[in-house]
């Protein structure tokens, strides 16, 4: 067997505002065409009748072109109870930096938001110290902005 991770997909409220964030933060480019999925195979896949959505990929930082991207997406709900498939979310998404602080600071003004405060630990097993701190985008997934010294 033989596999390649491609994409993480991130249900969003607002598709082009947390596109907008995640590229003004942290660097992410469009990926392809936008995409407005709908008809009889869409709601075949997805196991939702009436689904439709509308969202688009972004490549992620620090990787070639065709590399893992976000797949961003917002759902039409028919009945406004979410089903696994377009449930809001994901746990945390980490991103490795330059500059934890900066990098913080442009996410507060791009809409997000600090969860607790930025910290230092030394890692014995790693002899490397780590620069860390978490926030939300501003629909409040959990973002990990992280360095290595």
């Amino acid at each position: 067997m033989s596999a390649r991770y491609t994409h993480t997909n991130i249900v969003a409220k607002d598709w082009k505002k947390l596109s907008a964030f995640y590229q003004k933060v942290f660097g992410c480019v469009p990926a392809g065409p936008k995409r407005d999925l709908s008809g009889e195979w869409f709601e075949k896949v997805t196991g939702i009748p009436g689904a439709h959505v509308e969202g688009e990929h972004i490549a992620l930082p620090g990787y070639p072109e065709g590399g893992p991207t976000f797949e961003i997406f917002t759902y039409n709900i028919p009945d406004g109870k979410p089903a696994n498939i377009n449930g809001y979310g994901f746990a945390h998404v980490a991103f490795e930096v330059n500059d934890v602080d900066a990098t913080f600071q442009k996410c507060l003004e791009e809409g997000g938001s600090a969860i607790g405060e930025r910290v230092r630990q030394f890692y014995p097993s790693l002899n490397k110290m780590l620069n860390i701190v978490y926030a939300q985008d501003p629909e409040g997934n959990v973002v990990e902005i992280m360095s290595w010294e």
